[in-house]
């Protein structure tokens, strides 16, 4: 009988190693192999979502478009108002004042980042060693019951109130699908500096030979609500023209 049983906890801690030995580039190799390959994430030049962003029992009507020159928008809807927000046409950040409805430009440092972002295009894991980004494996860890590997990802620094500060996030995979559920972040500025970031995605769902997060939710963690949004449909490669992502000038 106790051999038996030295020969179950072997077989135990022998599938338990196995499970550890995937490393971070094996799971994001499965990742993106899972989610459509890696020839259509490359193939990638323009991303448009349309969807809605729940607001005390409202669906405000949402639209965001991305390109891999780096210009980004996104625009929400109410009352018959436009207001836009991080639009950026690869020099020039802007968004909609809500107290004055006006159109105004960010500030130089929060310009230089929105910069240091357009290599995050389609996915921030993607080719990015070529970015001079690094990941680590830092094991495995339970998320709201489903189990997950924990993988920090180090991009470059970013700036803030005239110093680098390092941008260190933790995606944590979901082991049988290997796509990201859950993505953590120190805040360092804003409202909720101090704080961790937590955003929530979930309902894969296939648009264009791609699997996206249809749904969205980000707060900070261990606080109650959080911004959700839906996704209700993914256009891959829309026709852009850059006057959707000019500063209005005079406006």
């Amino acid at each position: 009988m106790k051999t038996i049983k030295l020969l179950l906890v072997a077989v135990i801690v022998s599938f338990a190693t196995m499970a550890q030995a995937q490393t971070a580039e094996e799971i994001i190799a499965n990742y993106f192999e899972n989610t459509g390959g890696m020839d259509a994430w490359n193939s990638l030049e323009a991303l448009k979502f349309e969807g809605a962003i729940k607001v005390q029992g409202m669906e405000l009507p949402m639209t965001m478009i991305q390109t891999k020159a780096g210009k980004q928008l996104s625009v929400a809807e109410f009352q018959g108002m436009k207001f836009y927000q991080g639009v950026f046409d690869g020099e020039t950040m802007w968004g909609t004042n809500q107290m004055t409805m006006a159109a105004e430009k960010s500030d130089a440092e929060t310009t230089a980042n929105a910069k240091l972002e357009m290599n995050d295009f389609g996915d921030p894991f993607l080719n990015y060693a070529d970015k001079g980004y690094t990941v680590e494996l830092l094991g495995n860890e339970t998320i709201e019951g489903t189990e997950t590997y924990k993988i920090k990802l180090t991009k470059e620094p970013t700036m803030v109130d005239g110093a680098e500060v390092p941008t260190v996030a933790y995606y944590y995979f979901d082991m049988d699908n290997f796509v990201p559920i859950v993505i953590e972040q120190d805040l360092v500025s804003g409202p909720g500096k101090g704080m961790t970031g937590q955003t929530k995605l979930s309902d894969y769902q296939e648009a264009g030979g791609i699997y996206f997060p249809f749904s969205i939710v980000a707060g900070a963690k261990g606080q109650p609500g959080g911004q959700e949004i839906v996704i209700k449909s993914v256009e891959i490669n829309p026709e852009v023209s850059d006057e959707m992502f000019a500063f209005p000038e005079g406006k």
